[in-house]
């Protein structure tokens, strides 16, 4: 198993307004943030935000090429992001316990803090089509190049953990600083993964190992 030590390249926020963050995500141009009440869109060049969606937003977030979802307590919300209109939901394979959310090959993925688990599921039904264990309790989580990685955060410690989605084992973690939590975590699809900071009400781009 590989290890390193996280190198962090930017921090955006904290943000008027935001006392935390939750989820986070990235449509290619936005970087996108659950801040309890609002989704928020950001420029990650500028780090200024250029707008909210008014809706429950207490854990992951994700994008889908088209439509952002939302875990909103014991639902995931499927949003239109130019309206804000919720198109649909389905139920949250967790029941109100889940955390990370993620899009990829035409499924969601979905974190569950307490039990240590990431649920694949289908984004139409809410039906769980697989579950992936973890050996940490489980925050924000992202595919990237066929890589599956999750956050972690337990008392003062986080980290990012790289998987094998057919087993679990764990092949590559990066330590966080001390007292730097993982609320969210999504790739920009190239050299950087964006971590939700929890009550600092900050995002972290974070280099991502090559």
């Amino acid at each position: 198993m590989r290890k390193a030590q996280a190198h962090i390249l930017r921090e955006y926020g904290p943000f008027p307004g935001v006392e935390q963050v939750h989820g986070v995500t990235y449509d290619g141009e936005n970087l996108w943030f659950a801040a309890g009440d609002t989704i928020n869109a950001v420029d990650p060049e500028s780090g200024a935000l250029v707008r909210s969606i008014d809706v429950a937003s207490h854990a992951g977030t994700a994008f889908d090429g088209r439509h952002l979802y939302q875990i909103a307590e014991d639902r995931i919300l499927r949003i239109e992001p130019s309206s804000g209109k919720i198109l649909a939901s389905i139920p949250a394979p967790g029941n109100g316990g889940d955390s990370g959310l993620t899009w990829a090959e035409g499924s969601l993925w979905v974190g569950h803090y307490r039990s240590r688990q990431i649920h694949q599921v289908d984004p139409e039904t809410g039906k769980v089509l697989r579950t992936i264990e973890s050996n940490r309790m489980v925050t924000g989580v992202t595919w990237v190049d066929g890589e599956f990685w999750h956050g972690t955060w337990e008392g003062e410690d986080s980290d990012l953990r790289r998987l094998d989605p057919e087993t679990g084992a764990v092949l590559e973690t990066i330590a966080m600083p001390e007292g730097t939590g993982v609320s969210g975590l999504e790739s920009d699809g190239a050299g950087r993964f964006f971590c939700g900071g929890g009550r600092s009400g900050t995002i972290r781009a974070v280099s991502r190992p090559r």
